[in-house]
């Protein structure tokens, strides 16, 4: 199973053009989406290329292949335009082969600190911050945190997305 994961695209076409295009490179079989698709929201500066439509006209060609879940940016009206579902919480994926599940949530509600209880080796796939991490939370819960880091805001300027490949967790950085 490959999957490529992002988050905080916040409304940026020219950075959602980037996602799409690594998206033809990578082929994964799932895009996973942790939330912030359309809106930048209150606290955020306007990204470079700031164009709702424009991502909404990018992401709809995708949707069987997109598993999306709700930012705190996002909102119900951005489900009327968006042809997957992205209003859940979270979401998990199960990789079978691997013995293991990937807990998908945006990271506003629940974060790595804050964590419902999930079986050890879980990967807990999270954005919000903007800020990439990856490793095992030292709780003791045996929890993989992962974040891919922002697609248009990232907090240490190298704009990113991440890829769970045999399961290995990498961070690229869109060029």
């Amino acid at each position: 199973m490959k999957l490529m994961i992002a988050s905080d695209l916040h409304g940026s076409a020219t950075w959602c053009a980037r996602m799409v295009a690594a998206f033809d490179v990578e082929r994964p079989d799932w895009l996973v989406l942790l939330g912030d698709l359309l809106y930048h929201g209150p606290r955020n500066a306007l990204p470079d290329g700031y164009d709702p439509k424009g991502v909404i006209a990018q992401l709809n060609p995708l949707a069987d292949h997109i598993l999306a879940v709700r930012g705190n940016c996002d909102a119900e009206v951005d489900q009327m335009v968006l042809d997957f579902p992205m209003m859940a919480d979270y979401a998990v994926i199960v990789d079978a082969a691997r013995g293991r599940s990937l807990y998908c949530t945006h990271g506003h509600v629940q974060t790595p600190q804050a964590h419902p209880r999930l079986p050890r080796g879980t990967v807990f796939l999270s954005g919000h911050t903007h800020v990439k991490t990856c490793g095992e939370l030292p709780d003791g819960s045996g929890v993989v945190a992962f974040n891919p880091g922002s697609v248009s805001l990232p907090k240490d300027g190298s704009h990113s997305y991440g890829v769970y490949e045999d399961g290995a967790l990498r961070h690229v950085v869109l060029a």
